[in-house]
């Protein structure tokens, strides 16, 4: 088993440099749901001369809106075809769908979620909100190390494509500044979160705090999320790994210690007590009344519908 903080499989290409734009997830999941079989299409339908035509975009990024499909939890991938996901069906469903055209934010923190919160499709944005701990750092800092990293575990990525990884993570919040090309002054979906500024020339810097935008029901999902991926995680879970665990959402959102407490108290109260929060002799927990598989999925359904309420 490999122990490295990047996991098991890094990976850091696919995306063809493209960042993520405000419809592709769309496009991505109208073209699988929309085949004769509802929600499942053989790869070629991402692949094939066709695909230009049906995407309006060129080769490449057809590619690119495929590989982000696949690591916003969009689309599943199987040997020989890929279908549409329950979140994804939750949310961009034609009839039923929370947000059909991805126009509400609450999509885009989710997409962030999916994107930050573990190292298998995109590793470089779950090492850079996970593993970097300065406030302010360049892109020869993350790429240098990456790189380090990918050394100790012995894995050879050349540093071109290190480079262009980095690149594209970073242009995925903050735009590139200075440049001609439609495609990068476009604000990328990412960017309306301001999770990241560009404070000159070569520096970035992470916002932290309370993230008014974020719906409580979203870092429910979340913390939901976060809760199933830990090995014997049992009902009860310290508030320091919700704030400061890597792939926690205190981490991923990057949200100070107090806002992650008015979140818990929120949650408490919008989940009717199934996930309750105690402080009690310096001790502070959180306690998710039932952890049964169906019960916590029920729950992140619930939690996912609240999130996009117009009350």
């Amino acid at each position: 088993m490999n122990d490295s903080i990047l996991g098991k499989k890094p990976q850091f290409s696919g995306h063809e440099t493209f960042p993520l734009r405000q419809l592709w997830l769309k496009k991505a999941f109208d073209a699988v749901e929309n085949r004769p079989y509802f929600g499942e299409a053989p790869k070629h339908i991402f692949a094939d001369e066709e695909a230009i035509v049906d995407f309006g975009v060129g080769k490449n990024m057809v590619s690119s809106i495929r590989f982000w499909a696949v690591a916003c939890n969009v689309l599943e991938e199987s040997n020989d075809s890929y279908k549409v996901t329950s979140v994804a069906d939750a949310l961009f469903n034609e009839f039923h769908g929370l947000d059909p055209y991805c126009e509400n934010i609450s999509t885009v923190w989710l997409m962030h979620w999916f994107l930050a919160s573990t190292p298998d499709r995109t590793t470089t944005w779950y090492y850079l909100f996970n593993h970097v701990v300065q406030q302010v750092f360049d892109r020869d800092f993350i790429g240098k190390a990456l790189a380090g990293e990918l050394e100790s575990i012995k894995a050879k990525i050349s540093q071109a494509t290190l480079k262009r990884d980095v690149e594209c993570c970073i242009r995925s919040y903050v735009p590139r500044a200075n440049s001609d090309s439609p495609e990068d002054l476009s604000e990328p979906l990412l960017g309306e979160l301001g999770l990241i500024v560009h404070n000159s020339k070569d520096s970035f810097e992470f916002r932290r705090g309370a993230k008014r935008s974020l719906h409580d029901g979203i870092f429910g999902y979340a913390l939901l999320d976060y809760w199933e991926r830990l090995e014997a995680s049992g009902s009860v879970m310290a508030f320091d790994r919700v704030a400061h665990d890597y792939g926690s959402p205190g981490r991923v959102f990057k949200i100070d210690e107090n806002g992650i407490a008015e979140r818990l108290i929120s949650l408490e109260q919008i989940t009717n007590g199934q996930i309750q929060w105690t402080e009690q002799a310096g001790l502070r927990q959180v306690t998710l009344k039932n952890n049964s598989e169906k019960s916590v999925k029920a729950l992140k359904e619930k939690l996912l519908k609240i999130a996009y309420s117009k009350d």
